[in-house]
């Protein structure tokens, strides 16, 4: 969040998958009238990858690989009653990355059955070459992409995970499901004494905070109820947030409007994490939190908004 709450994106890999170059035209080969598919080639037609859909698989290739384009192959064939992923849309993922000069893993997250990462289908969010091996990929599907430097980092190359400037790389990706925008979940009975949450069309809230006194205590209630998977303490939830200032009436923050973020439950303030622990995907979550378990009392925290309490609409959209 722009105020400082730790809502971002995990460090560590997904930082480091950043978009750092222009976005590259994309190929004319296209599934439907609304999602161009990159196209197959030699090189990554001749990555060997092996091992059933959701574990890690085994990938094999001659060293050095190398393209001057991005080249995508479908190992394993989703279903696109299930899901496809298209532009703007957030995919959880397991993947696994390799040098393509080395052979050598640049990364590889635990194979978890949620899939282990959040991707957006987005060019000015993330390399140009991982959008392109995902985009129009089927839930189901397994893909396998041959990536130059030029849809990568480029000509700074990535020191950080060892990957030099001319190195291409190769990147699978398990499609475990696409990430819905909003919380699906079965309304819940409005409990008395919590402000009152209204949705537009697209799912973004509307809190009505009541003209009384903000309580003292943490105040968490399901005003929808998902079928998912539950949040565990620590885990990586991806989510749609509204921050509102119980005194002001204000929105502080909120994440509609520039897309769901991805962040663990115990990287956020602790009345935030602690309003998730033990919900389940799908769900929606109001919860009202006191300066104590936000930022601090008055005179306690420089912080912007110490010794106020904040008010929280939460989508819960994926969890890995």
């Amino acid at each position: 969040m722009r105020t400082g709450i730790a809502i971002v994106l995990a460090a560590g890999l997904i930082g480091s998958l950043a978009a750092c170059s222009s976005p590259a035209e994309t190929p004319d080969d296209t599934a439907s009238s609304s999602c161009e598919v990159t196209k197959s080639g030699s090189v990554s037609d001749s990555i060997s990858v092996e091992g059933d859909f959701g574990t890690k698989p085994e990938v094999t290739f001659d060293t050095p690989v190398s393209t001057t384009a991005t080249e995508r192959s479908v190992v394993i064939e989703g279903d696109a009653a299930d899901g496809i992923a298209e532009d703007g849309q957030q995919v959880a993922l397991n993947i696994l990355i390799l040098n393509g000069a080395t052979g050598e893993e640049v990364s590889a997250p635990e194979f978890t059955p949620a899939g282990s990462t959040t991707f957006t289908v987005d060019e000015s969010q993330f390399l140009v070459g991982l959008v392109k091996t995902l985009r129009c990929s089927e839930v189901g599907s397994r893909v396998v992409g041959v990536i130059p430097p030029v849809d990568s980092w480029g000509e700074a190359g990535s020191e950080e995970l060892g990957v030099d400037p001319a190195d291409s790389i190769v990147f699978v990706a398990d499609i475990v499901s696409v990430v819905p925008t909003r919380a699906t979940g079965e309304d819940q009975p409005v409990e008395p004494g919590f402000p009152t949450v209204t949705l537009g069309d697209d799912g973004t809230p509307t809190v009505t905070i009541p003209d009384e006194k903000a309580p003292t205590e943490l105040k968490i209630t399901t005003l929808k109820k998902g079928d998912g998977a539950v949040v565990e303490d620590g885990a990586s939830v991806t989510v749609q947030y509204q921050g509102t200032n119980w005194d002001t009436k204000e929105i502080f923050d909120q994440s509609w409007g520039r897309g769901a973020a991805t962040f663990a439950t115990t990287g956020v303030v602790e009345g935030f994490g602690k309003a998730l622990v033990g919900q389940t995907v799908g769900s929606q979550v109001l919860v009202v939190i006191p300066p104590a378990q936000a930022y601090g009392e008055e005179g306690e925290s420089d912080h912007e908004l110490a010794g106020q309490t904040l008010v929280f609409v939460i989508d819960i959209l994926a969890v890995a």
